[in-house]
């Protein structure tokens, strides 16, 4: 499989130099392009003068009108692309900057570093670029879960679910995955200004987001030290989180590490009574982290090793 090669190329540029500092300063990154033209349409067309209807209706035009733009950019990009060897590392190069495991590693890796050192301050702050909780709230322990957390579903919505979509569809399905993900990411929120306008995007990033999420878990299960009881706790657990996606993720590696995630959390000025995943383990430690890590690795290996198995077929 043509597509499945390419996503080989992918993965391995992004897992040796991730998205350059240099060439992020020079051109950005696709992903702030899209979050420049989608902000440009929420502030067009998601107006407090609507009515929640109409408000609905745009944010539908929003979402399906961006799909469609990342179909038809895709579909051109693969059609122009030679035949053989030379489409697989063109393909390649060009799905590229829509897989994000160097920077998941990095992101994890940057919040252990203080945390090993006692350094609450500097975890907080390196906690919140992957997270959208006020770190303020959280303690040592919060801040471990919820890195956790994130390196889970992040692991099956920035690496798993493009990489699935590209071996399928080719660069039409990682770029309209992507479209979708970051449209879910920036307006499916459920408050006063995107419940309404957003609730197309985020209704469509679950749906898109079936399969990824629970085969990252089934991963993760897998490639643990112990499987059996990782795909216990995700089989029992992963149906208990808000999302009816990222606690598959979630569970698996809440299992795998024996320890408990998710839980009650402070958004603000509010409590979220939310249930526990492995709600009989303890607290991650710093140990956890660098385990969690380590899982994560052998889950990118295993991950290209399938995608090598699709590529011979």
């Amino acid at each position: 499989m043509t597509m499945a090669g390419a996503m080989i190329v992918a993965l391995a540029l992004d897992a040796l130099v991730g998205w350059p500092d240099r060439l992020y300063a020079r051109i950005g990154h696709p992903v702030t392009w899209l979050g420049a033209l989608i902000d440009a349409l929420d502030a067009r067309f998601n107006r407090e003068d609507r009515d929640a209807r109409s408000r609905r209706l745009a944010g539908a035009g929003v979402t399906f009108g961006i799909t469609a733009l990342a179909i038809l950019i895709g579909a051109v990009l693969q059609a122009l692309a030679p035949e053989g060897g030379a489409s697989v590392l063109l393909v390649g190069v060009l799905a590229w900057p829509l897989v994000a495991a160097r920077s998941m590693y990095d992101h994890v890796t940057d919040v252990a570093r203080p945390l090993a050192a006692d350094d609450i301050d500097g975890a907080r702050q390196a906690v919140s670029m992957i997270v959208g909780r006020d770190p303020n709230q959280l303690d040592s322990a919060g801040i471990r879960r919820s890195t956790l957390e994130s390196l889970a579903e992040n692991t099956s919505d920035g690496i798993v679910a493009p990489l699935f979509y590209g071996v399928v569809f080719g660069l039409p399905g990682i770029m309209t995955y992507k479209a979708i993900n970051t449209l879910d990411s920036m307006i499916g929120h459920r408050n006063g200004r995107h419940e309404d306008f957003g609730g197309t995007a985020a209704r469509l990033d679950d749906v898109v987001n079936l399969i990824p999420a629970r085969l990252t878990g089934l991963i993760f299960a897998l490639i643990s030290r112990q499987p059996w009881t990782a795909l216990q706790v995700m089989w029992r657990d992963a149906a208990n989180h808000r999302s009816p996606n990222a606690g598959w993720p979630e569970a698996a590696l809440a299992g795998a590490l024996g320890v408990r995630l998710s839980g009650p959390r402070i958004y603000g000025d509010r409590v979220a009574d939310e249930p526990w995943l492995n709600s009989g383990a303890d607290d991650p430690t710093d140990g956890d982290l660098t385990e969690g890590l380590g899982l994560f690795r052998r889950a990118m290996f295993a991950v290209a090793g399938l995608l090598a198995v699709l590529a011979l077929i």
